[in-house]
């Protein structure tokens, strides 16, 4: 076929590209950056309105569908299904579990944990949703509270849309696609055929949705610290301006593909968060950090269940439509985008630890990171009268920079955290640029010639430009409600998915000979 034959838009994205899906969740991402350049006060009051709607009549579906999840996956691990491996029965492991653990925990939690581990124990510390503020009391329900939010539901729901795409990618030979778990072969046209086109557009709705959010946090976070360090102004124009500037940087990593740029990036974030930590264990108050930790582990495994019951937390609605559904909407968002990415990155390993280990891992190490920057905050306020929940307070953002001004060499640990939050914007993004850009074709690796690098870029400033509108239309608020609005539809796929995933579990364990359950 010579290029005269070929559609300017494959010429352009390479042959591989799915127009269809390409311009249906073209269609969905382009008229909230058209409306948001022209009437940003307009998109956030949309934006609102599509937020009290879905906050007000689905928030039980958000909630019991993640305590579902976790259910759910771990039944699959421990049940005789673990042992089957997520490719040939006699392959190994393609990436050291350290970098496997770095990649998919850049990518599972990244900027939104460096924002949120002292922002929101410091909130609920100051504005718990029942109880007296201010107190040891509140500190510690504070804790509980985040080991909730950032715990075992965030990775089962992550896990929902992962499985079935390694399972079905490296054991059944299918395209790297949502559409291709629920269809029913390895054809990518026959599968198109059944209608599963919808499936990749929402896949992709969802991950642009709930990365932008992560992405205007980071820019936001940034800010706050260079304010904090060196007087730069904060509001929209200076977090465009940096929104803007590490895109330019994650789509020239993502162009290097998952080998080079993300792996190398995921060991740098796991690094740098190290030696944060070891910031604060030794500069903070290693014994209340560790007395923290061990409490709220305690209070989180004992009310574990009826907080994963509960449709309404604390005896208070609005509480939780404002933190829990938002999280757990945000995490369905994340869930095309992460699951596909650790989904592509566990070849060779059993379901039973692809499960545990994505489960168990990640979580232990942001709760550690978490009491280590919230409790340091928290003793900080309690006990040396440093008004830092006051700050948060007026502005969530300016949580970590605010403590570390109470730390010794404040300017060496702002330099060292804002290198780990752009080093984070830039995995992540990165990682659901190269997702997007996969879903945008027959599950072919992005920079492969025939899938183009131009699609890469294309994506990567869609990213940017959703980021930056959002930023404009409302700061934050608006970020949540991106996420919120954009997970809805996805969640029925998410069922659908483990429908499939277990039906296909079940006839593939049938046929291999088991001498033992585990």
């Amino acid at each position: 076929m010579t290029d005269k034959k070929i559609p300017g838009i494959k010429r352009l994205f390479g042959e591989e590209i799915d127009t269809r899906v390409l311009y249906g969740a073209t269609a969905l991402a382009l008229p909230f950056i058209i409306l948001g350049f022209i009437s940003p006060a307009m998109l956030g009051k949309a934006g609102s309105a599509a937020l009290d709607l879905l906050t007000g009549s689905f928030s039980w579906l958000y909630l019991m569908s993640c305590s579902f999840f976790v259910v759910a996956v771990i039944g699959i691990a421990l049940s005789p299904l673990g042992k089957i491996k997520l490719g040939r029965d006699d392959e190994t492991p393609e990436f050291s579990f350290l970098s496997w653990f770095a990649m998919l925990f850049s990518a599972g939690m990244g900027i939104g944990l460096i924002f949120w581990s002292c922002s929101e124990p410091m909130y609920h510390f100051m504005s718990p949703p029942a109880g007296e503020a201010g107190t040891a009391g509140a500190a510690r329900k504070a804790f509980e509270i985040f080991f909730f939010h950032w715990g075992l539901h965030a990775w089962a729901t992550y896990i929902v849309v992962g499985l079935p795409m390694a399972y079905f990618t490296f054991r059944k030979g299918r395209p790297a696609t949502i559409s291709s778990c629920i269809g029913t072969g390895t054809d990518p046209k026959k599968n198109v055929a059944l209608g599963n086109r919808t499936v990749n557009i929402l896949a992709i709705w969802a991950t642009i949705m709930g990365v932008v959010t992560s992405l205007g946090m980071g820019a936001i976070q940034i800010n706050s610290g260079l304010s904090h360090s060196i007087g730069i102004s904060t509001g929209p124009v200076p977090a465009a301006i940096i929104i803007a500037v590490i895109t330019i940087v994650f789509i020239l990593s993502a162009l290097t593909g998952v080998a080079k740029g993300i792996r190398i990036l995921s060991l740098i974030n796991v690094t740098l968060m190290v030696v944060l930590l070891l910031f604060f264990f030794v500069l903070g108050p290693f014994k209340y950090i560790l007395h923290t930790f061990l409490q709220a582990l305690t209070d989180y495994a004992k009310d574990f269940v009826s907080l994963s019951t509960s449709f309404v937390l604390f005896d208070n609605p609005g509480w939780t439509k404002s933190w829990t559904v938002f999280y757990w909407a945000w995490w369905i968002a994340w869930a095309p985008f992460v699951g596909a990415f650790i989904a592509r990155i566990s070849r060779g390993r059993t379901i039973r630890q692809f499960i545990l280990v994505i489960l168990l891992a990640p979580t232990i190490f942001s709760y550690v990171f978490s009491t280590a920057l919230g409790g340091t905050a928290i003793y900080l306020d309690l006990f040396t009268n440093t008004a830092i929940g006051e700050a948060v307070k007026q502005s969530v953002e300016v949580a970590l920079f605010e403590t570390l001004s109470h730390l010794p060499l404040y300017g060496l640990l702002v330099f060292f955290t804002n290198v780990l939050i752009a080093s984070f914007f830039i995995t992540s993004a990165d990682s659901a640029t190269y997702v997007i850009s996969r879903y945008s074709t027959a599950g072919l690796e992005p920079g492969n010639p025939r899938a183009g690098k131009r699609l890469i870029i294309f994506w990567g400033t869609i990213l940017g430009g959703l980021a930056i509108v959002l930023i404009f239309s409302g700061g934050l608020s608006s970020l949540q409600t991106a996420s919120i609005v954009g997970a809805f539809p996805f969640l029925i796929i998410m069922f659908i998915l483990l429908f499939v995933l277990i039906k296909e579990l079940i006839k593939d364990y049938k046929s291999i000979p088991h001498p033992s359950l585990f």
